[in-house]
């Protein structure tokens, strides 16, 4: 399992004190960002310390501790935010972090059929984008129970009901 969760993403900087716009992903954007909470951006997880968080036209800015230059944060933009799970709350049963579901195994009953690409969010539910195996293309599964039977992140593998013409 994946120790961090993708709460925002980098979409800019602002101004010249150092603060970066976000898009957040969260709701819980005053536990997550607030100040001195660790957030690690980028792939390679870097730390940072929170210095200020402030909504501004629908978006996050975030300052980093000891980084109120724009010069010393240029060089995260585009780079996701993440916060280790450690951190955070767990969720209740039956449900789980988009980056959980990502790259866990599509079965029907005894048949492998794809793999999640990832987790679309919708207006009235959330999609897995899944990649088949039988011909490589790619479909969405609404994420509720109808078509959901178990999820086993420890076996890494989602269980469909699979309705006709649902792949």
């Amino acid at each position: 399992m994946n120790d961090y969760v993708v709460i925002g993403k980098i979409i800019n900087t602002h101004g010249i004190k150092g603060e970066l716009k976000v898009d957040s992903y969260t709701d819980f954007v005053d536990e997550r960002f607030k100040k001195d909470s660790d957030i690690y951006i980028g792939e390679e997880h870097l730390p940072f310390k929170v210095n200020s968080c402030r909504t501004h036209k629908g978006f996050l800015l975030v300052q980093l501790k000891d980084n109120e230059d724009i010069n010393l944060v240029e060089k995260y933009r585009n780079m996701l935010i993440y916060k280790a799970k450690k951190d955070i709350k767990p969720l209740p049963e039956g449900e789980y972090y988009f980056s959980d579901l990502k790259d866990l195994e599509v079965w029907s009953e005894d048949e492998c059929l794809g793999k999640v690409l990832q987790v679309e969010e919708g207006s009235t539910h959330n999609n897995l984008r899944v990649k088949k195996n039988a011909d490589n293309k790619e479909y969405l599964i609404p994420f509720i129970p109808v078509f959901i039977n178990k999820v086993d992140l420890e076996e890494k593998r989602i269980y469909i009901n699979m309705i006709e013409g649902l792949l």
